[in-house]
Parts: C-alpha cells; sequence; structure tokens
C-alpha cells in the first residue's frame, strides 16, 4: 500500500510537472515576492521598529518592552482610549444605520431611484480635507454659523459645536456619518438586488407594509452583509484621525484625542517614532482580538 501511494504522489508530481505547474510557479513568484515585500514587509519593520528608540535620524536603539510599558503609562492614554470608544458607539448608535436606511429607501423608489442614488453617493465624492473645512463653516460658533443660524430660527442656540467639550465628538460624529453613508449605502443596495422579488410579493400579498417587508424580508436576507460592515465600522472607528485632527486637533481639552491622534503626537510631534510604533502594535492586537470575538459571536446570526 506504501508503494501504491508513492507511485501515485510520483505520477501525480510528474503530471503537475508536464502540466506546466512549475512554469506557472516561476510566473507568479516575482509578483508573489512583491505582495509580500509590499504588504508584510511594514508589518515586520513595524513590529522590529515597537522595540527601537529610533527618531529616524539617529542609529536605531534596542529597548526592549520599554516603549510598550511608556506608552501604557502615559496619563494621555486612558482619556484617548475613552475618546476613541465613545466615537465608536456614537457611529455605531446612531450613524450605522443611516446608510442602511438610504439603500432600503433607494430601493423603494421605481423612477428617481438613480437621482437618490447619485445624491447619497455625492459626499464620498469630496475630498475628506475639503469636507471638513466645509463643516467647519457650518459649526461657527457664532450667531453667524450656518447651523446656529438655523437653529437661531427655532429659538434654540447659539452653540460652541467643536469649541464644547460636550458637543464636540458629536459634531465630528455627524460629518462623518455624512462623508461615509454614501459610500456604504451602494454596498447595501447591491446586497438589496440579491434578495429575490417573490420574497416581496408573497409579503404583499399576506398584506405586509413596507416596514414590515423590510423587518421581516430584507433586514433578514441581507444580515451578513449587515454584520461585515459593522465590523469594517468598528475597525473604522478605531482610527478615526483626520476628523479629530483637522477640526479639532485633539481639543478642546483633549475631548477629542484619540489613538491615532496620540500616535500622531509621538512620532510627529515628539519624534519618538518606537513609541509611536508601540501603540500602533497594541491597537493592532486589539483590532485583531476585537474582529475574531465579533466572529464568533456572531457566526450563529449569520448562518441561521
Amino acid at each position: 500500500m506504501f508503494q501504491q501511494r508513492t507511485q501515485k504522489s510520483g505520477r501525480s508530481v510528474t503530471t503537475w510537472y508536464r502540466s506546466g505547474g512549475l512554469s506557472a510557479v516561476f510566473f507568479a513568484l516575482p509578483l508573489v515576492l512583491i505582495f509580500l515585500y509590499f504588504s508584510w514587509g511594514p508589518i515586520v519593520r513595524g513590529l522590529v521598529l515597537s522595540f527601537q528608540k529610533n527618531n529616524l535620524v539617529a542609529p536605531p536603539e534596542w529597548v526592549g518592552m520599554s516603549n510598550f510599558s511608556y506608552v501604557l503609562t502615559d496619563p494621555q492614554l486612558p482619556q484617548a482610549a475613552l475618546n476613541t470608544l465613545y466615537f465608536a458607539l456614537l457611529a455605531l448608535v446612531f450613524g450605522f444605520p443611516v446608510p442602511l436606511f438610504l439603500a432600503v429607501f433607494i430601493s423603494e423608489l421605481r423612477k428617481t431611484g438613480w437621482l437618490y442614488n447619485v445624491l447619497s453617493y455625492l459626499p464620498a465624492v469630496v475630498p475628506p480635507v475639503a469636507a471638513i473645512l466645509l463643516w467647519t463653516f457650518f459649526y461657527d460658533p457664532s450667531t453667524a454659523g450656518v447651523f446656529n443660524s438655523i437653529l437661531g430660527w427655532f429659538g434654540l442656540g447659539p452653540f460652541a459645536w467643536l469649541n464644547s467639550q460636550t458637543l464636540a465628538m458629536p459634531a465630528i460624529v455627524l460629518e462623518a456619518t455624512w462623508a461615509g453613508a454614501g459610500a456604504t449605502s451602494i454596498i447595501y443596495l447591491a446586497a438589496l438586488t440579491g434578495v429575490r422579488t417573490e420574497l416581496y410579493e408573497a409579503a404583499e400579498l399576506d398584506g405586509a407594509g413596507i416596514r414590515s417587508r423590510v423587518w421581516h424580508v430584507t433586514l433578514p436576507q441581507i444580515r451578513g452583509i449587515i454584520l461585515i460592515m459593522m465590523l469594517l465600522q468598528l475597525i473604522g472607528t478605531f482610527q478615526v484621525f483626520t476628523e479629530p485632527f483637522l477640526f479639532t486637533g485633539g481639543g478642546p481639552n483633549n475631548a477629542t484625542t484619540t489613538i491615532l491622534l496620540l500616535i500622531y503626537r509621538y512620532a510627529f510631534i515628539n519624534g519618538d517614532f518606537g513609541a509611536a510604533t508601540a501603540l500602533s502594535v497594541l491597537l493592532a492586537g486589539v483590532l485583531c482580538v476585537l474582529s475574531v470575538v465579533y466572529h464568533f459571536v456572531t457566526r450563529r446570526w449569520s448562518t441561521t
């Protein structure tokens, strides 16, 4: 039996060689090596850098776990972590349903759906920096500000918005939701095209209204996509940087300082790239654990 297995294995290798398998390996090898160099190379370099004292000018010095001890004992880290969690919570509770609602709303339109589709995607076309500068004008704390002027018609305000420790983070979440909802709704619309029309027809014959059709037909049919998008949003919100950096710079009084903004300060203000990389590695580890836990928690929901 062992000889038969050896003969079969030898014949399979010979067949693979004669069919051009070796040529395919040599043809794909450069592409694989380039992919590994540009994808995994920075990861390995970052892991090494996290154990070094390095300002990218002087020769690096191996310091072991000192960078991790430094960032974990930094008094700014708890505040940055809480701010990041607060942003993620607000974005999940208020921002996550918006693109799903947009996709369902657009899918119910027959003639003008394409127009709403284009309008919802327009914020994704605007460059992020330009959009943030525009919203900074909207958030003008004076009575001449756009939002304060509108709220003034109803006898409300003026509000400090980005200058307020209480309102700064919700204001950033509002702009981030506006900027990302259009692109996400396109993904949901693509998922909705895979829902069988006979399910909607059967629900209509049973007298189900639009709310019942959405709750009992649409959402169960695309729950796998919903769970994936929720995980991607959680990962994205933990890495928020552009909005707090350009809107407030982490203020007022560090009320919008996030993990990535703290990493930026380590690297480009303090010149401590080792500490910045160490905190980046810790954040990556937390996100990996979060992804694994999320997968096991939601595995039953995505398959039932």
